[in-house]
């Protein structure tokens, strides 16, 4: 109830706009001392504002989706800023990977809320147009990032003051470093639909979807760098956003492009596959006494479902 009467709200504060600009429009030429077709203006402005109450005000314009994810990341540098201890280096294309929860953990986190323990994503769109073509959506995807343990990279710059040795074993006790709670990409996307087969907007139609969107990247670091971990503090005490200490803390931007197959089931519920291309700029990571910078570049294949409402 309390949804129905928001989205009424909303619909009534567009339709308001739109009709003072619509007569504003007729108005104008009147004052010019222009003549006016009153009834071709009246029909077209009735028109705009039909539509505009379709889009905000029936059901099925709103949509929400909980997918699982896994991802692949390419090879970056990653430098190291920690003056207090005469290091400014970089490690050169340190190769990474994902962290998947297995599927019981991944079910667990369903029924508990628990949005930090899979690799999972996060899609609430509106339609902003009555044939439902367009959208724009918020977008969560909690991804994760960890250094491959063992690989030997090369490494260029100063440790402790001194030139950086030309390669470094990166392990879990000399260089650790992981966006594991996670690499998260908070984004606004558009959003595009194109009708493939099946009946339209009724169950068994298969859409392509394609998504452009750009946004802020969240991440929490829990990171060993030279045999030393970085303290961000506890979980829940400091949670968010500009703080030293806060567990996810704003730390670069995002961009992404993503193209798949939305296939709706029943009335209300649909399925969706897609790939995703992603680019982060992350800066200012904390580390120990310091902070890392580094550029990702993310392929992400998504698995999710969704209702309409």
């Amino acid at each position: 109830m309390k949804l129905r009467i928001a989205k009424k709200v909303v619909g009534f504060g567009f339709l308001s706009a739109s009709f003072c600009l619509t007569v504003h429009a007729q108005e104008a030429p009147a004052a010019a001392g222009k003549s006016t077709d009153a009834p071709a203006t009246s029909a077209a402005a009735s028109s705009e504002v039909r539509s505009l109450e379709r889009a905000f005000n029936d059901d099925g314009n709103w949509y929400f989706s909980w997918g699982y994810s896994r991802q692949q990341y390419a090879p970056s540098d990653i430098h190291i800023s920690q003056p207090s201890q005469g290091n400014d280096f970089t490690v050169h294309k340190a190769a990474a990977s994902d962290y998947p929860a297995d599927f019981r953990e991944t079910i667990d986190s369903i029924f508990k809320l628990d949005l930090t323990s899979p690799q999972e994503n996060i899609r609430i769109g509106k339609f902003l147009n009555a044939e439902k073509t367009f959208a724009i959506e918020f977008n969560y995807d909690h991804s994760k990032y960890n250094t491959d343990s063992g690989q030997t990279a090369a490494v260029s710059g100063t440790i402790n003051n001194q030139p950086a040795p030309s390669s470094m074993v990166l392990n879990k006790a000399n260089f650790a470093y992981e966006l594991h709670n996670g690499l998260n990409h908070l984004m606004i996307n558009a959003v595009w639909f194109h009708h493939l087969d099946g009946p339209k907007r009724q169950p068994g139609e298969l859409q392509l979807i394609s998504r452009l969107g750009a946004g802020i990247l969240l991440p929490h670091a829990d990171n060993v760098i030279l045999g030393n971990a970085n303290q961000v503090g506890p979980k829940g005490v400091r949670v968010c956003c500009f703080g030293s200490e806060d567990w996810w803390q704003v730390n670069g931007w995002t961009v992404g492009a993503e193209v798949g197959l939305r296939y709706r089931f029943y009335k209300s519920m649909y399925f969706e596959v897609t790939q995703k291309f992603a680019f982060g700029a992350l800066r200012g990571v904390p580390v120990y006494q310091g902070t890392a910078d580094q550029s990702i570049w993310m392929s992400e294949q998504v698995f999710s479902t969704g209702f309409l409402f």
